[in-house]
């Protein structure tokens, strides 16, 4: 082998430690999924935030009166009590309208550790709450995956639908959501073919993929995975099965994680990627 060089397998398994090296990096992160502490519901006209019980936004610390939250129709207003000392883009806010994730980019709001943003799921809107000083980050021990296999790196072969179609997404909230699919990804594992239907996901040209399998319940985490696959070239691309990856939900009870539509539940076991975690 010439110098500088390795095999394929063992540049692949380098490719994955590197991914996972990323992946907890990420989850550590004080704003990652580990920091998510509340989720609450708006309703419409005022909506009290602070650490008080009769609070509508419940923070877990902070003062007992931080400001309130006023939903008119789609639209949300933060007014802060005063000296609240809340920010937003590190400069010192009294009064602001909100975007919401819907935008792409939410108006984060700051108190000390706290920072909060308004989320829509459907008709609904609501407020993630994080905390970067969260009990969850600190007892973050890291993931337990499935030993690298090269033989979970799948060549698929894209089956488009023309033109895309929408398929239904149900999630954790008990709400069904129709997703944009450019088509199916298939693949042959033990003389048999199968196919996991992909969707678009805004601010990336890689095809998501919500998937479930025989080992969810058991080692897996029990409402499926998550996986990304390279835009198909010339009709192929790659399912890396050591990149499957647990949804948020996995991490929180605050989190709104999408669930692998009936299609993509596959009856064999996936033997790769992310273990359930936190539950051992």
């Amino acid at each position: 082998m010439p110098a500088g060089t390795e095999a394929p397998a063992a540049a692949h398994a380098h490719e994955v430690e590197a991914w996972k090296a990323e992946r907890l990096a990420r989850l550590r992160r004080p704003d990652g999924w580990l920091s998510l502490v509340g989720l609450y519901w708006l309703e419409q006209g005022e909506n009290r935030v602070g650490s008080d019980s009769s609070s509508v936004v419940r923070l877990p610390s902070g003062p007992q009166r931080l400001g309130i939250l006023t939903l008119s129709g789609s639209t949300v207003c933060f007014r802060a009590e005063p000296n609240a000392q809340v920010t937003s883009a590190s400069r010192p806010i009294q009064q602001i309208d909100l975007q919401t994730d819907q935008s792409g980019e939410p108006t984060i709001l700051q108190h000390g550790s706290l920072s909060f943003y308004v989320i829509q799921r459907g008709e609904r809107l609501g407020v993630r709450v994080k905390d970067a000083d969260a009990e969850a980050l600190k007892r973050f021990h890291g993931l337990e995956s499935f030993p690298f296999s090269e033989s979970w790196r799948v060549a698929a072969r894209f089956e488009p639908s023309s033109p895309p179609r929408h398929i239904s997404v149900p999630n954790v909230l008990g709400n069904v959501t129709s997703e944009e699919s450019p088509g199916a990804l298939a693949f042959e594992y033990g003389g048999k073919t199968y196919r996991l239907d992909a969707v678009r996901e805004a601010g990336t040209e890689d095809y998501f993929i919500i998937f479930g399998d025989a080992t969810n319940g058991h080692e897996t985490y029990g409402a499926g995975r998550f996986l990304y696959a390279s835009p198909p070239k010339d009709g192929q691309t790659v399912l890396d099965f050591n990149k499957a990856y647990n949804p948020p939900c996995v991490f929180t009870p605050y989190a709104t994680c999408p669930l692998p539509p009936p299609q993509n539940r596959l009856s064999i076991r996936i033997e790769a990627g992310e273990k359930n975690y936190g539950h051992e």
